[in-house]
């Protein structure tokens, strides 16, 4: 049964609030970080430039999240019904946007995301000596995330433009393998995207083996960490991520069983947009929020021990138990 325009109206409202929260949580990250810096530079803190190192890369984080948020809104039914934003560019527009949507999200915005979440993770575990978390680290970074993602993005580029022209030859192959937009039955100018099987399945193989590094990885931070407050931190961000990532590409694979204009599809394709949604924020809240608000707090500890008070505060040692646990925290 189709499922109403209301219906239709209001997951495509709740998505666009949604997205709005995901920017002010990005936001007040990115604010915090530039905080932290200054407070670093303006009170010459040499000992916590180090955990200082990463800010290029969590800034990027955060805006590879806007990005795929930015994503996530264009492909809403809600712009593209008659008398709606995108109505108006009509039906091939309507059709490119779609495919820009599979390679930007799928393609590049989400493995992005997840790759610069697992060298975030990674680079915690390694030591001063090892010339991590200096700003040659997150040029470097910045270039081997792009050089992972590379092979996906073009593995999408060619399911998006050859995938239908090779359909033609094929005629047992089902529409939903390569297809990125499918017509709305009583518009024939409204094209509303859909999640070609073949980009789901690329997709899905990217996760799994990403979810089976970042378990591994897991595993050593929290064998690193003494701290048991560090470690919950860490048993839950593995948690969401090893879970969620797969539930999103299981949910985006079901959504062909329906068509766009139908409550299934819909249901499962707002449900693959919450899960990953809840990810990134709680990424952003363990990965850049956290790590400042703890460097801050051991500042606080720090200067206080220099002023001669002789010993950090009880809440600072209950946060750090040792200098290594700050280090994997950030």
């Amino acid at each position: 049964m189709p499922l109403t325009r209301l219906a239709v109206d209001a997951l495509g409202v709740v998505t666009i609030c949604l997205v709005s929260l995901l920017a002010l949580v990005g936001l007040l990250c990115i604010f915090y970080t530039f905080y932290f810096r200054y407070r670093i530079v303006k009170s010459n803190f040499v000992q916590l430039e180090y955990f200082n190192g990463p800010w290029i890369i969590r800034i990027t984080f955060i805006f590879l999240g806007f990005f795929w948020g930015f994503g996530e809104i264009i492909r809403l039914s809600l712009l593209r019904t008659e008398g709606r934003v995108l109505y108006s560019v009509g039906l091939k527009w309507q059709e490119n946007i779609c495919k820009y949507y599979v390679l930007s999200n799928l393609g590049f915005a989400e493995p992005c995301l997840f790759l610069t979440l697992s060298f975030l993770l990674r680079a915690s575990l390694q030591w001063r000596g090892s010339r991590t978390l200096t700003p040659r680290w997150n040029g470097k970074t910045t270039g081997y995330v792009l050089l992972y993602c590379f092979p996906v993005f073009v593995l999408d580029l060619i399911v998006v433009l050859v995938g239908p022209k090779f359909r033609k030859h094929v005629s047992e192959m089902p529409h939903y393998f390569t297809s990125t937009d499918i017509h709305l039955e009583k518009e024939n100018q409204v094209a509303l995207c859909t999640y070609p099987l073949l980009s789901t399945i690329l997709h899905g193989l990217f996760t799994a083996v990403l979810t089976m590094y970042l378990l591994l990885l897991g595993r050593k931070m929290v064998n690193a960490v003494i701290n048991k407050g560090l470690q919950r931190r860490v048993y839950m961000l593995i948690f969401l991520v090893a879970s969620f990532l797969p539930s999103r590409v299981l949910l985006l694979g079901f959504s062909v069983l329906s068509k766009p204009e139908h409550f299934l599809f819909e249901a499962l394709a707002f449900s693959g947009f919450v899960v990953l949604l809840s990810c990134v924020v709680v990424s952003f809240f363990m990965l850049v929020y956290l790590p400042v608000a703890d460097s801050l707090a051991l500042r606080r500890g720090l200067r206080d021990f220099d002023a001669g008070e002789g010993s950090f505060t009880r809440s600072s040692v209950d946060v750090y138990d040792d200098f290594d646990s700050l280090v994997v925290a950030n």
